[in-house]
């Protein structure tokens, strides 16, 4: 994964290969720093099974609309699932699915921010900017701890 640290947190965490990483982090040589450190830290406890919740400060990108689906797409508990649909009522967008999975596509903040948590209607797994087998193999990870 690449990390990157902002002036005010993190500024996201992608697969390399993943939708929406932006191009010039193929040649991001970071310092180590605290943040950095920690980060790396969690993603691998996260990944072996031994962390559920990140607690990690996130820098402040993306639009206002965007930054309330994140926020509640960090709220999803672990090995739980939320539709588009149920994120846009509970910001009182009862019409805005579309663009909650438009937002939902654009967090920089892979794992982080677990928007592999957030299904289709009826429970379909959808669209993952991280390619749907990371998603199937994450939602699997949670269910198995």
């Amino acid at each position: 994964m690449r990390i990157a640290e902002g002036p005010d947190g993190l500024a996201g965490a992608w697969f390399p290969d993943r939708s929406h990483c932006p191009a010039e982090a193929a040649s991001w040589r970071q310092r180590r720093t605290d943040l950095l450190a920690s980060a790396e830290s969690q993603i691998r406890a996260y990944l072996a099974g031994q962390l559920r919740q990140f607690d990690l400060p996130l820098g402040s990108s993306g639009t206002v609309f965007q930054r309330r689906v994140w926020r509640l797409v960090r709220a999803i508990p672990y090995a739980q699932r939320m539709t588009y649909g149920e994120i846009a009522r509970a910001l009182d967008k009862p019409s805005a699915a579309r663009a909650v999975g438009m937002a939902v596509g654009r967090n920089p903040w892979t794992l982080i921010v677990p928007c592999h948590r957030v299904v289709g209607s009826g429970g379909a797994l959808t669209g993952y900017a991280g390619g749907m087998e990371r998603k199937r193999w994450l939602l699997a990870m949670e269910a198995a701890h």
